[in-house]
């Protein structure tokens, strides 16, 4: 099965629930699994030959988290052009915020401008509707997984 690199961007904690919740789903579908809350520019080149599944909430001026803001901006400064990359990704926002998802959405826009291919679309969790985003991202990840040997 694949080998699945899962970098989290979190301030309360909800997206490491949902990558947590996607790392038990995944290994359970027999991928190879590792989960990063700060990851860093080496461990995404490895994984950019194989899978990465970005979950992300986004503060309130729809900005990175810090713990995967320096990522983005690494990716961004040093990767450049990178068809060979496979990701899926799930934006955690609050929808009474003018930037809902922003993180989500800016991280997406960049890899697609640097040629990598989205598997499955953008899941948005929004936390008036889904206190529990774990629940939400559940059936999206176990789809997801079934895309990736496709």
């Amino acid at each position: 099965m694949a080998q699945v690199g899962i970098f989290v961007g979190t301030v309360y904690g909800n997206a490491l629930l949902v990558a947590e919740e996607a790392e038990t789903i995944l290994v359970e579908q027999g991928h190879e699994v590792k989960l990063f809350e700060e990851g860093t520019l080496e461990t995404w080149q490895f994984y950019r030959h194989h899978f990465v599944l970005i979950i992300t909430s986004t503060t309130g001026q729809g900005d990175f988290p810090d713990s995967i803001a320096p990522l983005f901006q690494a990716v961004k400064d040093h990767v450049g052009y990178q068809p060979e990359l496979r990701y899926g990704l799930i934006a955690l926002g609050d929808s009474s915020y003018e930037n809902f998802c922003g993180a989500g959405h800016t991280f997406d826009a960049l890899l697609q401008e640097q040629g990598a291919v989205r598997i499955g679309e953008l899941l948005e969790i929004d936390a008036q509707e889904n206190p529990e985003p774990e629940v939400v991202a559940g059936p999206w990840v176990e789809k997801w997984s079934g895309l990736l040997g496709a």
